[in-house]
Order: C-alpha cells, then structure tokens, then sequence
C-alpha cells in the first residue's frame, strides 16, 4: 500500500479532533468524507478505517511512540507511523517519519503485548472491571473479541421484502452478502462498503443494525394488533423491527426524551413503510403515567456503558469513566421501576442493554424482582462477543401475573 498525502493529513486532523477535543469518532469521520469530492471509494475507506483503528489502538500505539496526552501534531504522527510500520506499509520519505525506529517499534510492540491492558488498549480502570464482573478468561476473550472491526449487517424489511429478494438485488449491484440461520432477518455483507447510497435503502428496503440488536425485538414475543412501548426509542432501531414483526397491525408508541430521536424515527418511519408507530416525547411523567397499566408488551432499552458495543465504537473506551457507570446504574434502576408500570396484568417486558456487565443486566433483573413480586422471569439471554461473533447484549423477558 502506498500512503497519499492528503488522505493521511485528513486523518491526522481527524484524530485531533477526537483525542484532544472530545469529538465523536463517527461524526469526525463522516466530516472528513465530504473533505475532498475527488475521492473514491478506496480513499474514503481508507480515512475511516484508518481513523478508527487509530483510535481503537490508542494506548498501544501511543505507548509505543513514547507519547502522552494531550497529543501534539507531531505525537500523532508518531502513532501514525507506529500503525503503518505494524501494518506493514512502507514509510514515505516526509519529515514527518524522518527518524521513524521501525525495528523498534516491532521490538516494543512484542514487549507490551505480553500485558492485557496495553495490548487491548483499554485504560487501568476498565480492565479491573472486567475482570471483576467476567473473570480474567471471560473478560480476556471478550475484550479481544471486541477490538475487531465490526462487520456491516443489515435488516430486512419485511413490510417491504423478503431476504432472498433483496440479497439477489445487492448482488445485481455487486453487494455480496451472506446468512446466519440464526439470525433470520440479517444479511451480512462480504466486504465492507457504503450501502445508504443505494435505491434498496433509499426505497427502505433494509436497515442498518447489528445481529445482536437484531435479538431484541422478537424476543418480546409480540403479536400483530398488540398495543406495545417502546420506552427509549431514540431513532428506532427496535421500534422498526418491532412495527415489521406486528406486520403494520396494532400500535407502536415510542418514546423518548429526546425529540430530534423521535423526529429521525418519523423519517425513518415513512422510508421503511411502517404506519403504526406514533412518537412521543416525554417532556413531563403525565406522558408515562398515561400509559400505567395499558400495553401488552414494553421493550426498555435501557441507556448503558455500551461496553458491548466497542467494536463499532472504539472512542467510547475513552469516553467511559467509573462515575458514569455508577450514574447509569441508578437510572437504569429507576427506568425499570417506573417504565414496568406500563405492562398490563398478563403483559409482558423486555429489559435490554447493549453491555456486557452483570451488574447492568442481571444483577438489575434480580433487584427489580425482589422489589416487584408482580413480576417473573420468562427467560434471559447474554450475549458476548466471542462467543456470538457480533456485538455483547442482554435481555430479559419479564411476565406480570
């Protein structure tokens, strides 16, 4: 591979942005796309894959180019130069890599990599998490598991089409996919590449969306005609998979206390042909406790670490801190206090997290039971990286008597 100038200042300007100032890596990288409308395909993969890797391999690289934080230009140059020698990729004759130890490099890449929390880049503090809360081996497999670069996986739309119908048209664009029986809905393509530029999503034909959420929603048991909520719909994700699952029939409220969520979810709504959602915004507790004792099913999504999740959202391992998990435990315990209270007598709920951490999903399961004996537990599932290959998950069917 040979590195073109402009592709790399764009990402080194990328990677300012996300390590100095806090800027999500997905929004810098979707700037950085539009810089130039000479690049192709290649040049834009090359910028977001390299970005991200950089910033999935943060600690590592920055230990092995001796650098601290906050990064000067040149530091991230350095981790720059650390990647491409450990990529393999021939160093250019630019003053930025004038002096680049390339035998070094390989040599201090072997050294830290005997040691777990430099070899997976993850701070201090999270590795003694995970060991806590998985084990040393679990948590071992799990956060290697969670250092690969997720794949693309698509839903298909079932208002709109079947799974073989649209396989065959991604493949008549050259769009190779393939199935996992598992998964009923999914498509997981071949090679990576950008899927929102084609007339199959345009028209709403699929949506993107991990295989692990894709457990979610069928998980709820629901049924055409049912009334069911949606409590943290953001911009429905679930809440599509939930409207293709009922076939249009019934009704979907979904809410969330951010309204431009559920302004994305309208627009999304009308693309995948999904007509029985209706958006609220929870501005006040009158628009929760209008709905105590009235859905057949509710689907909490809670908001988490996302620690299942780092694969598509390498950054997030450097957003994280412990205080924040203390925060988010409480308030995933107060929205399943009050969000349960929706569920009719026989009804059902869902409680889900995109984390791998017992004491954001069964730990919270338990406690919740012990304090609302209305409630049993119907079944559970944890799903982790490793061993499922996609995101780690978790979700609880809970019945009320």
């Amino acid at each position: 591979m040979r590195l073109h100038r402009n592709l790399c200042f764009a990402t080194v300007d990328g990677l300012l942005l996300i390590f100095n100032e806090g800027k999500y890596a997905d929004k810098v990288v979707q700037s950085l796309l539009k810089r130039d409308k000479r690049w192709g395909s290649r040049d834009r993969g090359f910028v977001a894959e390299t970005t991200y890797d950089i910033v999935r391999w943060k600690r590592l690289y920055a230990e092995i180019a001796e650098v601290k934080e906050p990064f000067s230009r040149d530091d991230v140059w350095r981790m720059f130069a650390v990647w491409a020698t450990l990529k393999g990729i021939k160093l250019p004759d630019w003053k930025y890599f004038e002096g680049t130890p390339t035998r070094k490099i390989k040599g201090r890449f072997d050294e830290l990599s005997k040691i777990r929390k430099i070899k997976q880049s993850i701070p201090d503090w999270l590795d003694e998490l995970g060991v806590k809360e998985l084990g040393e081996e679990k948590w071992s497999k799990e956060i290697e598991s969670l250092n690969q670069q997720a794949e693309v996986i698509l839903r298909v739309n079932t208002l709109k089409t079947t799974k073989e119908k649209l396989k065959a048209e991604l493949f008549d664009l050259d769009i190779e996919t393939t199935e996992d029986k598992n998964y009923p809905d999914a498509l997981i393509l071949k090679e990576r590449g950008n899927v929102f530029t084609t007339d199959a999503f345009k028209n709403g034909l699929f949506e993107v969306q991990d295989a692990s959420s894709q457990l979610v929603a069928p998980f709820l048991n629901i049924q055409p005609g049912m009334r069911v909520v949606d409590t943290c719909a953001g911009a429905g994700g679930k809440t599509l998979h939930l409207a293709s699952i009922m076939e249009n029939k019934g009704q979907i409220i979904a809410l969330d206390i951010y309204d431009h969520k559920l302004k994305e979810l309208k627009r999304r709504a009308k693309r995948n042909g999904a007509h029985n959602i209706e958006p609220r915004h929870i501005e006040s507790t009158k628009v929760i406790k209008k709905l105590y004792d009235k859905a057949d099913a509710v689907l909490i999504d809670a908001p988490c670490s996302g620690l299942g999740v780092l694969r598509r959202n390498p950054d997030a391992k450097w957003k994280l801190q412990p205080e924040f998990l203390d925060r988010i435990r409480a308030t995933q315990e107060e929205i399943l206090s009050t969000y349960s209270r929706m569920v009719k007598s026989g009804g059902q709920l869902v409680y889900a997290t995109c984390s791998i951490l017992p004491s954001e999903n069964q730990e919270q399961v338990n406690k919740f039971l012990k304090d609302n004996e209305e409630f049993t537990l119907v079944k559970d599932k944890k799903v982790l990286s490793y061993e499922s290959g996609f995101d780690g998950f978790y979700m609880a069917l809970l019945k009320r008597k």
